[in-house]
């Protein structure tokens, strides 16, 4: 079975950093994660235009090029998230998680009995096609997913340790502008009500042994700031985003030897 290297390295207490993708659909975006050094290929189904058969052959194309894929899904897609898991995926993300049963409901869809409720849908992709006895591949196949809830909400904020207690969720990822815009601070990622926010979800991960995870924090500061609050499951930005700072860049560059060429 191929292992889950980005959730093991979080059991030893590490950091693991991903690689989003909205638009690029080529197998070639988990060979270029790799290559730069990413844990993940965080593969957006909830804002991107990925369909079924996109998202799932860029889970498999992850898994031999030692990346492992995850893929967000809408807010109560579970069937989908299932299908996905199926076919590729090491870890789901569930946004707008706000309360302990949904939590509850999130990580049973994801995992095989006796952890969870996951239906057996024949061989995984995981596996290469090939498991062995279904009760072997599905005990180690539970140790293997990363399930990961995003908190966005005041609300959410509020039941952070009952969620945090949920047996088989792995990362409480704070949507960070989802939950300003929600408090009515749109944007404002370093406003007081959002460092409390992380401070609170942060005690009740390490009270109950989860990641905290930081989503849309860019600034160095607001990054360093929740970095030392105990973060340790980060994005270093997406597929349009290296895009657009690289082009930028390079254009900046370009300008500014044309202009000195001119002089």
């Amino acid at each position: 079975m191929i292992q889950n290297h980005a959730r093991r390295k979080l059991l030893a207490g590490d950091a693991v950093i991903s690689f989003g993708v909205h638009h690029l659909r080529s197998v070639a975006a988990p060979l270029i994660a790799a290559s730069t050094g990413h844990d993940i290929l965080f593969i957006d189904m909830e804002h991107g235009a990925f369909t079924m058969q996109e998202a799932t052959q860029l889970c498999m194309a992850s898994l031999p090029a030692g990346v492992t894929p995850v893929v967000r899904v809408c807010a109560g897609a579970i069937d989908e998230a299932t299908r996905l898991l199926d076919n590729g995926a090491l870890g789901i993300t569930v946004p707008h998680v706000d309360t302990a049963e949904q939590a509850h409901r999130v990580a049973a869809a994801f995992h095989y009995p006796p952890q969870g409720k996951r239906s057996w849908g024949g061989p995984p992709a995981v596996y290469g096609f090939r498991p062995p006895h279904v009760a072997e591949a599905q005990a180690a196949i539970n140790q293997e997913i990363l399930t990961i809830v995003m908190l966005e909400s005041p609300l959410a904020i509020q039941n952070a340790d009952a969620i945090a207690a949920v047996e088989g969720v792995d990362v409480l990822l704070i949507g960070t502008f989802d939950l300003t815009a929600e408090m009515g601070i749109s944007g404002q990622v370093r406003h007081p009500k959002v460092v409390e926010a992380y401070e609170k979800v942060g005690a009740a991960c390490r009270a109950h042994g989860k990641v905290l995870g930081m989503g849309r924090i860019n600034d160095p500061d607001d990054m360093a700031r929740y970095l030392a609050m105990g973060a340790r499951y980060l994005g270093s930005g997406s597929d349009q985003s290296f895009i657009v700072d690289g082009a930028e860049a390079r254009m900046a560059f370009l300008r500014d030897l044309l202009a000195r060429n001119r002089t």
